[in-house]
């Protein structure tokens, strides 16, 4: 019998939270699915409760989404954090990715993909909507400037040159100028990309470099 998982909705809209309340209770990976209407509330539930994702709204009342989400960070570094928001700014992309989320969604998903997301971020993937990417991008551009001066950590299994690749990746690096500064081939190049997102266990290179950064992975 496969693990139900429990979800906490932080949404101060009604009509909102119901909606996603009534699709993720008709999911089957669901548990309990608890409701708070502001952060307060939230810690509250998560003080007392089993609770293995948060759908976390950014406009929330007093306490924002993105400090709820690093009071959560403080306490519980295991809790995933599901940003469901309809703010789709490069400053709160980057405040959010600084707080420690594990998904960026826009509100506007649908419910088949938001359950996709779900259940890929519960065994350790990291989301982000394509409206975001290229903020997401910026946020880890700056390593470009110091590519040569940084490492990375030996975890993951990664190879001398994967880890290579995932420092001119996380520099926001396309292929074919990794296999220019590397001296490869683009194929070779290819090949070590592939490998690097099956070892960190992400879906694309977006993925790859936050989890890289958040986790410290390079240094």
């Amino acid at each position: 019998m496969n693990k139900k998982n429990n979800i906490l909705i932080v949404e101060d809209h009604a009509l909102t939270a119901f909606a996603l309340k009534t699709s993720l209770q008709s999911m089957d990976f669901c548990g309990e699915v608890y409701e708070a209407q502001n952060a307060l509330e939230g810690y509250k539930i998560l003080k007392n409760n089993d609770v293995d994702l948060i759908l976390m709204d950014i406009g929330l009342p007093e306490i924002n989404g993105v400090e709820a989400t690093r009071t959560i960070r403080e306490k519980n570094k295991d809790v995933k954090i599901i940003i469901l928001t309809s703010h789709c700014g490069k400053d709160e992309v980057q405040n959010c990715l600084e707080a420690g989320i594990n998904a960026y969604c826009t509100k506007d998903i649908k419910p088949d993909k938001l359950a996709e997301v779900i259940k890929d971020v519960l065994k350790g993937s990291m989301y982000f909507d394509s409206s975001v990417s290229e903020f997401v991008m910026q946020k880890t551009s700056n390593l470009s400037l110091k590519h040569d001066k940084i490492s990375v950590k030996d975890c993951y299994n990664l190879t001398q040159q994967e880890k290579r690749v995932l420092i001119l990746l996380s520099s926001g690096f396309s292929n074919q100028q990794i296999a220019r500064n590397l001296s490869i081939s683009i194929n070779t190049t290819k090949v070590h990309v592939c490998s690097i997102l099956q070892k960190l266990g992400v879906e694309d290179r977006t993925q790859a470099a936050i989890k890289a950064i958040r986790e410290n992975i390079i240094v």
